[in-house]
């Protein structure tokens, strides 16, 4: 690209010509022009500088940079590799340095998720480090992400699979915030996730599976169904975290069996109050009366560790092949909690909150195709509200509304 010919079409904006264009021999430009932006970082002493196909993305991004420059929000490009960036993340991860957006700590299974998209699982050929590792941070674009992403596309990855690749880039690009002019991630076209084929069972098989187990069992997946919690959620729950006189279940901590340790909830929001219904306070009545209601002993575990998920399932399965029904996991009890307050009318923003989900989008996503309103009960409870407005405004024989 050369800039023979250029000339200033706006303060720190320049033209520039492809090599080969006319204009270089004095004759008219027969080239498709870009425009050069630039903005002088007095903090670091050097340009920032930026190339657009138009004039006026050209004056919105000076004009950006400007603004964040003023707030300090923006660095002169360094010259870090996306790889350095990256083992500095993981590193100030894992030490609580380097923090998520709420500003909690990042949870040790989400830095290994992270860490497995930047070295490459066994599916991947390089991941994001043998792709991306030797790129400045900073000349790391949306084409270079978005090609990534298509490519693991193309090769059958799943979209949840691409997402979680892509998760590494964005979380590194906003901690390096400043260096990153534009960061890599914003305005990727990337596939949806959609919830995949789950098992939600009804109330009355909720209790045939229940009844097909021993006691111990039973007591356990009572809670999965009934209550909602996640399988770490289970395993890190104490008798202090139950509340039968108020009926309430506190969601504290979480196991996580890859550091054999107990962690906080997969979120902020995961730190929750769930209710107990009745169904499942006649589950954990019995067993709560031998023990001191503030007692720090895990609900379903052992010598002070949780239970083994594998030899749950194996107990599970089989004392329902026994008797002909069809298994269901734990995390399908989940989905069956959800249905089941759904259908007690329980609204969205409750359920949100009750699941520990970061906020209702979450929720409607994966749950709002259960929630009255579809095409088969709206004209019913339309028709039940105008009829419910109608007896009340419907004025008697003698003149007075009733």
């Amino acid at each position: 690209m050369s800039s023979i010919g250029s000339r200033v079409r706006h303060v720190g904006i320049v033209v520039k010509h492809r090599a080969g264009c006319a204009s270089r021999r004095g004759a008219r430009c027969n080239c498709r022009r870009v425009y050069q932006a630039a903005v002088w970082s007095a903090r670091d002493g050097r340009r920032i500088r930026k190339h657009f196909d138009n004039l006026s993305d050209a004056k919105i991004w000076r004009e950006e940079c400007y603004r964040k420059l003023r707030r300090r929000e923006l660095r002169a490009p360094s010259a870090i590799t996306f790889g350095q960036a990256a083992e500095l993340w993981l590193q100030g991860a894992r030490v609580g340095s380097v923090r998520t957006r709420s500003g909690d700590v990042y949870k040790p299974s989400t830095i290994r998720s992270y860490e497995q998209a930047l070295r490459g699982p066994h599916d991947v050929d390089r991941g994001l480090l043998g792709e991306f590792g030797a790129i400045r941070l900073s000349e790391l674009t949306v084409d270079d992400v978005q090609a990534y992403a298509d490519r693991l596309l193309a090769t059958g990855a799943q979209p949840s699979t691409v997402h979680n690749q892509i998760m590494p880039v964005r979380a590194i690009c906003r901690w390096r915030r400043r260096e990153v002019a534009v960061n890599p991630t914003v305005g990727l076209s990337l596939p949806a996730v959609r919830l995949g084929r789950v098992r939600i069972v009804s109330p009355a098989e909720a209790e045939m599976l229940l009844a097909a187990l021993n006691a111990r069992d039973r007591v356990l997946w009572a809670t999965a169904l009934y209550a909602g919690l996640r399988r770490g959620e289970l395993m890190g729950l104490r008798w202090c975290d139950v509340d039968l006189s108020h009926g309430l279940l506190e969601v504290a901590q979480a196991w996580d069996p890859k550091e054999h340790c107990m962690v906080a909830p997969k979120s902020h929001a995961g730190n929750r109050r769930v209710p107990i219904a009745t169904a499942l306070r006649a589950y954990l009545q019995p067993l709560a009366h031998t023990l001191s209601p503030d007692s720090p002993s895990l609900v379903f575990g052992a010598s002070g560790l949780p239970f083994s998920a594998s030899s749950l399932y194996e107990r599970a399965h089989r004392a329902w092949r026994r008797v002909g029904l069809r298994a269901i996991s734990l995390h399908d009890c989940r989905h069956t909690f959800a249905s089941l307050m759904i259908a007690a009318g329980v609204n969205a923003k409750a359920l949100s909150t009750f699941m520990g989900h970061a906020n209702t989008s979450i929720t409607l996503d994966r749950y709002g195709h259960l929630l009255p309103g579809a095409e088969d009960q709206a004209a019913g409870l339309m028709d039940a509200y105008l009829q419910a407005e109608r007896l009340i405004t419907e004025p008697h024989r003698d003149g007075h509304a009733r």
